[in-house]
């Protein structure tokens, strides 16, 4: 009979491969013929990268300010994030009313400005009009739906690639999102990704090979676990008996 498996033996044996993990830094890959066959690196990347990580994300001004090639740029967006997320979760404020009070003051900024030439007694000057020009919204537009198709088109992928690794990761990933939005607000969320966004990518670009052996690791123990489940419960339920027909 094969070996039953208990959640108290698949949570020591994870415990011990962090451990192992942890103090080694390194490990074998995933799976030994993906050893034999990596031309570019002695072990596996994750999600089977080959290029740098400013290349993965896109590697124009936004991979510089994710991975802090410009460290005054990226610090102040970060920056203003921050204010932001304090402004409505510290302090609730309430959007309509930051608005209305940006409103108000810009409307005080131009009266004063449009008035005080009288009151100094000199020729009325003229303010500014602000005039948002219509490509930019376009432009904002066709980078959302840009960037929501290729989301889209990165889970199709993962869902139908037949890639168990890599659907495992994206699945947990995904469970650790929805555990993470039970906890907090949309808000808060959103400023959860922004840091992470800003850190993640540049820890994984100092320390990728430690982090990719790190996960490389669990990974295979969430193979040999499912190898012992399939051959003890998945593999004795009955499949169907219809066959698709051969055409010579």
């Amino acid at each position: 009979m094969p070996e039953k498996i208990t959640s108290e033996d698949f949570l020591n044996n994870l415990v011990e491969t962090v451990a192992d993990s942890v103090s080694k830094k390194k490990s074998v890959s995933f799976f030994e013929e993906e050893k034999s066959n990596s031309v570019v690196s002695s072990f596996n990347r994750l999600f089977g990268r080959q290029r740098p990580i400013h290349h993965i994300l896109g590697g124009g001004k936004s991979a510089d300010v994710l991975l802090w090639r410009n460290k005054k740029i990226s610090a102040s967006v970060l920056a203003g994030a921050t204010a932001i997320w304090v402004l409505f979760e510290w302090l609730n404020y309430h959007f309509l009313t930051l608005l209305c009070f940006a409103v108000v003051l810009g409307m005080l900024a131009q009266f004063v400005w449009s008035n005080a030439s009288g009151l100094l007694n000199r020729s009325p000057s003229k303010v500014p009009r602000l005039v948002l020009p219509d490509e930019l919204f376009v432009s904002i537009g066709r980078s959302l739906g840009a960037e929501v198709n290729r989301g889209l088109q990165f889970l199709q992928d993962v869902a139908c690639g037949g890639n168990l690794k890599q659907f495992l990761l994206v699945a947990v990933s995904l469970w650790v999102a929805a555990v993470i939005g039970s906890w907090c607000n949309f808000l808060t969320v959103l400023y959860i990704g922004f840091v992470a966004a800003h850190a993640l990518p540049v820890l994984y670009e100092k320390y990728d090979e430690q982090i990719d052996s790190f996960v490389y690791n669990v990974f295979d123990q969430f193979q040999n676990h499912y190898k012992k489940l399939d051959s003890g419960v998945l593999s004795k339920i009955p499949k169907g008996k219809f066959k698709l027909k051969k055409h010579d």
